[in-house]
C-alpha cells in the first residue's frame, strides 16, 4: 500500500488532483438496482448505498471469492466499489466537503471455507486512504455472505462525514 498523501482543506482541489495523480477518474454514478438512491445526506453525514464493482454500467466480474474469483482480483474489485462510492459522494455534495470517511462495510460473496474477507475489503480501504489521506482512515466491517446482487463478488458501502 502506498503511503497516503495528506489532503488539505483547499475546497477539495487536492482530492481531485490526487485522483488524477493516481490515474483515477470518477465514474458516472450507477443507477440503483431497486427502490433506493445511491447516497443520501442527513445532517453532516452522507450514507452511501452498497456499491458494486460496476465499470461502465457492467459488473467487472461475477462469482464467489475463493472459487471463481481470486482474493487478489476481489480486492481489485473492492477498489472499484470504493471509487464508485466516492463518485456517489461527489455527485451528491462534492468531494471537497469530505471531512472524514467514518465507516466502511464490505460484503464478500464467499465460497464455503473462504475466510479472507478482511484482505478483500482492504482493496476499498486502501483506495480511500490513497485518495483521501488521513481523511480516508475509517472504522470497518468485512462480512462474508452467500450471495450479492447480480452475482457480484463484492459490495462496499460507506458513511462519510461532510462539512
Amino acid at each position: 500500500m502506498t503511503a497516503p498523501t495528506p489532503v488539505s482543506g483547499d475546497g477539495g482541489a487536492s482530492i481531485y488532483a490526487r485522483l488524477e495523480e493516481l490515474g483515477l477518474t470518477l465514474p458516472q454514478v450507477a443507477a440503483p438496482l431497486a427502490a433506493y438512491v445511491p447516497a443520501v445526506q442527513s445532517g453532516n453525514y452522507v450514507y452511501v448505498s452498497g456499491q458494486l464493482p460496476l465499470v461502465d454500467g457492467e459488473l467487472a466480474a461475477t462469482g464467489k471469492v475463493g472459487a471463481e474469483v481470486s482474493p487478489e482480483r476481489a480486492a481489485e474489485l473492492a477498489r472499484i466499489c470504493a471509487l464508485n462510492a466516492l463518485a456517489a459522494v461527489d455527485a451528491l455534495c462534492g468531494l471537497g466537503r469530505v471531512v472524514k470517511v467514518v465507516k466502511v462495510t464490505g460484503f464478500v460473496a464467499s465460497a464455503p471455507g473462504f475466510t479472507g474477507q478482511p484482505g478483500v475489503i482492504n482493496g476499498a480501504s486502501e483506495l480511500f486512504g490513497e485518495v483521501l489521506g488521513e481523511l480516508g482512515r475509517h472504522a470497518r466491517s468485512a462480512v462474508g455472505v452467500a450471495e450479492l446482487p447480480r452475482g457480484a463478488p463484492v459490495e462496499v458501502e460507506a458513511i462519510v462525514e461532510v462539512g
